[in-house]
C-alpha cells in the first residue's frame, strides 16, 4: 500500500523532469534529515527553511521528548534502569504541547515524521525482542501524546501514528548486525531504514522488504578527508566536540564547501541521491545549520533538483529502476 500510494501521488509530480531542464537525466535528489527533533525553536527554523526553498525534510523523532515527568518514571529501555534516557525528557507539559503542534504542522506541510526510537541508546547488541519493545514504546507514546498533556488531538493524528510513520534511524547509526533489527522494523510497520553509512553517495538497497539508506562519506576540509555527511561528525572534527563560536564562520564555510562539492559531483554525474543528516542542536554557533541553509537556498529551487523526504524519494528511485535487493547487511 505504501509504495502504490506514493507512486500514484508523487512519482509523476516529482520524478518527471521539468520542461525547463535541458537534460534527459533524472532530477537530482537531496534528502535532508534531522535526528532527535526536540527543540521547538529549531522545529520552527527548519520548517521556515523548508517552506522558503520548496523542500521537504525527514524528522527522526526521539519519543522521550513527548514524555512528561509521569511518563519518564514508567519508561524503561531494554537493559536499562527505569526513567533513564541518553537525551533526556521533555521539561514541561507546555513544551510537549508546542512540540506536538510542530510535529503535526510539519506533517501537514509534507514533511516525513519518522522514528529515532525513544531514549537514544546504542542498540548494536539488541535482540529482535529488544527493538520490538522500544518500537512499541515509541508507538504508544505517540498514540497517547495529546491526551497525556490534556490537549484535544487533531483529526488524523491516529492515522499518522498507525500508518504514516514509515522510517527509522538507529541512534548512533548503531544498526544491529544480522536480521534482528530488520525483523523488528518489519513487525513495527516500517518500510525504510536510514541507519547505514556508505563510502559515498549510494542508492538504497532492499533487504527483507525494508529499503535501507545510508549517510555517505563525503570529502571535507583542505585535505578532503572523508567524513560522514552529518553535523555532529563535522563538530567533532572541527573542534573536538567542544563548542567554538569564535571559528564558527570558518566551520560554516568548510561545511558548505563539503556539502556543495558532494552535490556538484552527483549533479554533474550519475545523480545518485545526496543524503545529509543534522541534529536539533546548533553546534559551533550554528555553523552547520547555516551551511545547510546556504545549500538548500542554492540548489532546491533548481528545476532539475528535488529536495525531498525519504518517503518521497523511494518511488522516485524505484521509477529509475535503481533499487537493488541485498541479502546481507553492510555498512562501510
Amino acid at each position: 500500500m505504501f509504495r502504490s500510494f506514493f507512486k500514484a501521488s508523487l512519482a509523476l509530480s516529482l520524478f518527471v523532469p521539468s520542461a525547463a531542464s535541458a537534460s534527459d537525466q533524472p532530477r537530482q535528489l537531496v534528502i535532508i534529515s534531522f535526528d532527535g527533533a526536540h527543540d521547538n525553536a529549531l522545529w520552527q527554523k527548519s520548517r521556515e527553511m523548508a517552506a522558503k526553498n520548496g523542500a521537504h525534510f525527514t524528522y527522526f523523532l526521539s519519543c522521550t521528548f513527548l514524555m512528561n515527568q509521569a511518563a519518564k518514571k514508567a519508561y524503561q529501555a531494554p537493559h536499562e534502569k527505569p526513567g533513564k534516557s541518553n537525551v533526556g525528557f521533555a521539561q514541561s507539559d507546555d513544551e510537549i504541547r508546542e512540540r506536538l503542534g510542530n510535529i503535526w504542522h510539519a506533517h501537514l506541510e509534507g514533511h516525513d515524521i519518522s522514528s529515532h526510537a525513544c531514549g537514544h541508546f546504542d542498540g548494536r547488541q539488541w535482540s529482535e525482542a529488544d527493538w520490538s519493545k522500544e518500537f512499541a514504546t515509541f508507538h504508544a507514546t505517540l498514540k497517547n501524546a495529546w491526551k497525556s498533556v490534556d490537549l484535544e488531538e487533531p483529526k488524523g493524528w491516529q492515522d499518522l501514528v498507525d500508518h504514516g510513520i514509515h522510517g527509522f534511524r538507529a541512534p548512533y547509526l548503531s544498526a544491529t548486525p544480522g536480521a534482528d533489527m530488520i525483523a523488528a522494523e518489519k513487525k513495527a510497520g516500517f518500510t525504510y531504514d536510514a541507519s547505514l553509512v556508505t563510502k559515498g553517495p549510494a542508492m538504497p538497497v532492499e533487504e527483507a522488504r525494508i529499503i535501507r539508506f545510508g549517510l555517505p562519506l563525503i570529502p571535507e576540509g583542505p585535505r578532503e578527508k572523508p567524513i560522514i555527511g552529518m553535523d555532529y561528525n563535522l563538530f567533532v572534527r572541527h573542534s573536538n566536540g567542544e563548542e567554538d563560536k569564535a571559528d564558527s564562520k570558518t566551520f560554516e564555510d568548510r561545511s558548505y564547501a563539503a556539502f556543495k562539492g558532494a552535490f556538484d559531483k552527483q549533479y554533474s554525474g550519475s545523480r545518485i541521491p545526496l543524503q545529509l543528516g543534522f541534529h536539533f542542536v546548533e553546534m559551533n554557533g550554528g555553523a552547520y545549520w547555516r551551511a545547510l541553509d546556504r545549500l538548500v537556498s542554492d540548489v532546491c529551487h533548481r528545476a532539475d533538483v528535488a529536495c525531498v523526504s525519504y518517503s518521497e524519494a523511494i518511488p522516485m528511485i524505484e521509477a529509475r529502476g535503481k533499487l537493488q535487493e541485498q541479502t546481507q547487511t553492510s555498512g562501510l
